[in-house]
């Protein structure tokens, strides 16, 4: 079964799960079986990659012609509700070859968020350059795959632009399958060994309940307390802190300012007073949408997935500041991603 939880990383979701499954379309499908149908871009050539064979897990999407700018896009695990070959395809549409790149669940690699080796996007990157002779790349991650952009940007470099939505600010404690069971690991290596990370104790709360908080400017989640609560640990969070400064690229940073699932605003600010304490001499745009929802972004396109977007009354059940403010978390859509093409090109 794939997994909901492609912009929040530790939140099942269960009881909206089940009401989903419990829903037929017309058609007599489930919910869940229409986001999984296959659509073919028009006018692109798609390629697969395996970690056994490749040295990282991932799926390409490239303008028929070609093109001499890349994506990276790096969204969350390979069985992911919304793939992450939907927005490969969707920076293809715009003529920018997009390589999607899993973090977990294909084959070599782990089965969830823990220890994610950041070196597969040696060879990610070695193929744009040598095999189609990209001459500019830039790397996009939503959510936790925020966290492995600014990471392949820092260790791995050689990237124009670093596209962070709904972003935080530093490395979590890797979790097993169940999306409960902390593992004492980081989410992410580097050379075989764990990369600093924070502790966020999800023992106190329910992830995927509904809460008051009074720094918060909505109800969020458990989650978005734990993140708070983990973002206090002062000592944890500066050995652990995303070094952006580090990246030598043109950054553009997109949060909502009523994320549910946790404060990518906080972080957002905090990465820019960095950026500015350390006199970044690249680019840095700072978006930060009101009442937008953790769901935020360049998405799939619209015309090509029809079905996908008949989800979203649904997906405002789970995403409450989108199901509130619907109407303008749409337009938010339109707006990233114009904001996002023109960064890149």
């Amino acid at each position: 079964m794939r997994e909901w939880s492609i912009f929040v990383p530790f939140i099942h979701f269960k009881e909206d799960l089940a009401y989903f499954k419990s829903l037929k379309s017309l058609t007599g499908e489930y919910i869940f079986g229409i986001l999984l149908n296959k659509f073919d871009g028009a006018n692109m050539i798609h390629e697969n990659f395996n970690f056994m064979e490749h040295g990282f897990a991932g799926h390409l999407a490239e303008p028929d012609g070609g093109s001499d700018r890349a994506v990276i896009v790096v969204m969350g695990g390979e069985q992911s509700l919304l793939p992450g070959i939907k927005f490969a395809e969707r920076f293809a549409d715009y003529g920018i070859t997009g390589l999607s790149v899993s973090l977990f669940g294909a084959e070599g690699l782990p089965d969830s968020p823990n220890q994610v080796p950041l070196d597969m996007f040696i060879p990610a990157v070695k193929y744009l350059r040598e095999e189609k002779h990209i001459d500019r790349l830039s790397i996009y991650g939503q959510s936790m795959g925020s966290i492995f952009a600014v990471l392949a940007a820092t260790y791995v470099g050689g990237f124009e632009n670093l596209i962070m939505v709904s972003p935080t600010h530093v490395p979590f404690e890797g979790t097993l399958k169940d999306k409960k069971t902390m593992t004492g690991h980081s989410v992410a290596t580097w050379k075989g060994l764990d990369l600093p990370f924070v502790k966020a104790d999800f023992s106190k709360v329910k992830a995927a309940k509904y809460q008051k908080h009074p720094d918060a400017k909505c109800k969020v989640t458990g989650m978005w307390v734990a993140y708070h609560d983990a973002y206090h640990d002062n000592d944890a969070v500066e050995r652990a802190k995303l070094h952006v400064e580090k990246t030598g690229a043109r950054v553009l940073l997109i949060a909502g300012d009523e994320d549910e699932a946790w404060p990518s605003e906080y972080s957002v600010k905090l990465i820019e007073e960095d950026l500015k304490k350390a006199n970044y001499d690249k680019d840095v745009k700072v978006i930060i949408y009101p009442h937008g929802s953790h769901l935020n972004g360049l998405m799939p396109n619209r015309e090509r997935e029809k079905k996908l977007y008949r989800m979203i009354p649904f997906i405002g059940l789970m995403y409450r500041t989108f199901g509130k403010f619907r109407k303008v978390n749409l337009s938010y859509f339109e707006k990233s991603e114009k904001e996002i093409i023109e960064w890149i090109n």
